[in-house]
């Protein structure tokens, strides 16, 4: 049924009219990052600045080294995507294209940890990682990605089992292995299904904060959300410098979800494509 223009302009008006409620309080946000302290706290507010100046974000950034925070945020951040979508795809993979005896049980096994609240196993996880002699280094927050994520390997599977056998009996029949299956037939086809799981990986890895407080002593190795939470205080909060490594921090996942949204929306029409 094809829809009338006048629908059609009522539609439009009423989601762009979300997207400004939404939108406000980043827009605000950003806008305040140019004011002084005295207009960041003044009422009734004020939304423009009284001058547009970049000396707020340098202040900011130079107040703590932010760069070292950034080179290790990076780092947590890409080498876990990594884990995350090799040991994931492999298992995924496994649960969908083989017949073996428990495969359900496993399967529902694994499903029942995504039960467990990370909270519940947080002391256990630090006494072994403090065992490791691991605590105050990167490896608590980077090594556990390598053995996958309940949910990460749930959602590659059901794409996985939505391709149909033709792939690998075509591939069988070529003289590939196991591997080779793996790797050059089915990774190609799960690409929106790895950028589905990296993006979200990435948004919370970057935004991580209780993981790093935890695990994480010296300040060399603090990650950008650490080094964001040391501008507020007990009794005192630095408003203007918190909102300027905020605006920082958020660019890069902006960047990422906008160069892949093609790739999350693509579905399963990989496989057929």
């Amino acid at each position: 049924m094809k829809m009338s223009k006048r629908s059609r302009t009522i539609i439009y008006v009423l989601l762009t009219l979300c997207a400004l409620y939404f939108l406000a309080p980043f827009v605000y946000m950003f806008l305040s990052t140019f004011k002084t302290e005295a207009e960041a706290i003044a009422y009734p507010p004020k939304f423009l600045p009284s001058s547009w100046s970049m000396k707020n974000f340098v202040d900011a950034w130079n107040s703590q080294p932010f760069g070292r925070y950034l080179i290790n945020s990076l780092l947590v951040t890409g080498l876990t995507t990594l884990g995350q979508v090799l040991s994931c795809s492999l298992v995924a993979y496994g649960f969908a294209r083989y017949q073996f005896r428990g495969k359900n049980i496993l399967f529902m096994i694994l499903l029942s940890t995504m039960m467990i609240p990370w909270d519940v196993t947080m002391i256990p996880q630090y006494m072994e990682f403090n065992l490791f002699g691991w605590i105050n280094t990167l490896k608590p927050l980077i090594v556990p990605a390598f053995f996958g994520s309940a949910y990460y390997i749930f959602l590659m599977r059901q794409f996985l089992m939505g391709i149909p056998k033709d792939f690998e009996e075509a591939a069988r029949i070529d003289g590939a292995n196991d591997f080779q299956i793996y790797w050059m037939i089915f990774m190609p086809i799960m690409k929106p299904s790895l950028i589905l799981i990296a993006v979200l990986n990435v948004l919370t890895v970057w935004n991580d904060y209780l993981g790093p407080l935890i695990f994480l002593q010296d300040r060399s190795k603090y990650t950008l959300a650490l080094g964001l939470a040391a501008f507020k205080g007990v009794h005192s909060t630095q408003i203007i410098p918190m909102l300027c490594i905020t605006v920082i921090m958020i660019i890069p996942p902006i960047i990422l979800f906008i160069i892949a949204q093609k790739y999350i929306v693509e579905g399963t029409s990989g496989a057929i494509k």
